[in-house]
């Protein structure tokens, strides 16, 4: 089995960051038309699934931070 280069590991990340986001984005718009529609508990339930998604991407953006931190020089 040959070894994953290091940049196509980042490349996965950021794409799996991405996703989340995308999917954060489509709850948020779900979170709107419920807003509008006055369904307050549904509203609730789409605005915390966005924001579980945006800390997913949060933590793989982090983790690449920190990779990128171990290989830069000063």
């Amino acid at each position: 089995m040959t070894e994953q280069h290091p940049l196509d590991e980042a490349a996965a990340s950021y794409e799996s960051a991405a996703e989340e986001l995308e999917q954060a984005a489509a709850h948020c718009r779900t979170a709107a038309g419920h807003a509008r529609d006055r369904e307050v508990p549904r509203m609730t339930a789409h605005a915390w699934a966005a924001r579980g998604h945006v800390l997913a991407a949060q933590a793989s953006l982090d983790e690449q931070a920190r990779v990128h931190a171990t290989k830069s020089v000063p």
